[in-house]
């Protein structure tokens, strides 16, 4: 019998909670919303090979993922289009070669405005979006980790405009507060300078090495709805 009355609880309790949820407004226009949550940037790196006089092919650049806090500020212009601007606290990289090892870290932050477009009506309690719009990547705090016995100083990575794309997902608890998951997609290309000594000349030559990041950034977050 207890058993039987806990479910008959857990029933009603989940009932009650759908139809509350489900009379919940979600995303109308003029609607201001914020999200906070764990944003993960996944380089899909590609860049010249890094050919040397005196130690050879050295391979591509690969550059790490890293985890920091994601905040998404949005505004809804009628029940189903969007602006959103993606924010986060600096990413930070490492820079690696594959003879070599980690060689340099970076860091840099990514702001990325997008126009959207979310599925369903303003009381769905599931709203599918995507968006198009532009990313801009700031590389600042680049420095050289390994030198390489003395041979490479003096990085810099050139800021980058790009592309970039959402898909996404809201579910609505209630009038103010949903939780969120999407995935982005940046197109950022960069320019790696540096210097490269050859130690037996004691010459010093300029390096540019074009490098494509293009990261997949995941998120997940909680969002308030004003």
């Amino acid at each position: 019998m207890m058993n039987k009355n806990i479910v008959s609880g857990l029933i009603a309790t989940a009932l009650l909670t759908t139809g509350f949820a489900s009379s919940a407004l979600a995303h109308q226009a003029g609607d201001i919303i914020v999200r906070a949550g764990v944003a993960v940037v996944t380089p899909n790196e590609s860049s010249q090979n890094i050919i040397t006089p005196d130690l050879g092919d050295l391979g591509q650049f690969s550059v790490s993922s890293n985890t920091q806090l994601g905040l998404n500020f949005g505004y809804m212009l009628t029940d189903n289009i969007g602006i959103e601007l993606l924010a986060a606290s600096p990413f930070t990289h490492d820079i690696s070669l594959a003879g070599v090892g980690k060689v340099a870290e970076t860091k840099h932050l990514p702001p990325t405005l997008v126009a959207q477009y979310y599925f369903g009506t303003a009381d769905s309690k599931l709203r599918p979006y995507i968006g198009l719009g532009v990313n801009f990547t700031n590389f600042y705090d680049n420095k050289i980790t390994n030198d390489v016995g003395g041979r490479l100083s003096d990085l810099s990575l050139s800021n980058s405009w790009g592309v970039a794309g959402q898909i996404g997902l809201d579910y609505q608890i209630n009038n103010n507060w949903l939780v969120n998951a999407s995935v982005w997609y940046a197109k950022i290309s960069t320019d790696a300078n540096f210097n490269y000594k050859v130690l037996e000349s004691d010459t010093v030559v300029p390096v540019t090495i074009e490098t494509d990041i293009d990261p997949w950034v995941y998120m997940v977050s909680v969002g308030y709805t004003f």
